[in-house]
């Protein structure tokens, strides 16, 4: 396993996490280590926090504002998205993270009606949909072009 996997927050915050597109108010946006749902992305809660519980209601409205901001902008980077699904399940990670998955035409229905998590590990794993620079490099620039946008403007609102 590489290093910055071992600690995917303090990675980001050392600057060492490649999966880091942006620094947001409550955390770190990162591309998903997978893509079978080109565009899935993640916001790593920062600094580290265990549930969204634990979070005042000051950064509980900053994490989730910040996870639509960054589903606005997997949705405009991904054209045709059907829709995007927010998901924080908090059950395989000591700490608190968004997932955010664009859903397309493309997906089975019996999959589609469901949660991503619904789908069979092969798909997860499969090494055609890791990440790479290569493959989903372009797709990555966009959401982050895109989420920079979504940031600068709902941040400028809420600073008045």
């Amino acid at each position: 396993m590489q290093d910055w996997k071992r600690d995917r927050i303090g990675s980001a915050e050392r600057g060492e996490n490649p999966m880091v597109m942006a620094r947001m108010k409550s955390g770190f946006a990162v591309i998903g280590d997978t893509q079978f749902l080109p565009g899935y992305c993640v916001l790593l809660a920062a600094p580290k926090a265990g549930s969204l519980q634990e979070l005042s209601l000051e950064r509980r409205a900053e994490f989730l504002l910040d996870m639509s901001l960054l589903g606005d902008a997997v949705a405009e980077a991904c054209q045709p998205v059907e829709r995007i699904n927010y998901g924080i399940a908090g059950n395989n990670h000591l700490y608190l993270l968004g997932h955010i998955f664009p859903r397309y035409a493309f997906e089975h229905i019996e999959y589609f009606q469901q949660f991503p998590f619904s789908y069979p590990k092969e798909k997860w794993y499969a090494p055609q949909y890791r990440y790479s620079d290569a493959r989903y490099g372009d797709l990555r620039k966009r959401i982050t072009e895109s989420l920079e946008s979504h940031m600068a403007r709902a941040y400028a609102v809420l600073a008045k």
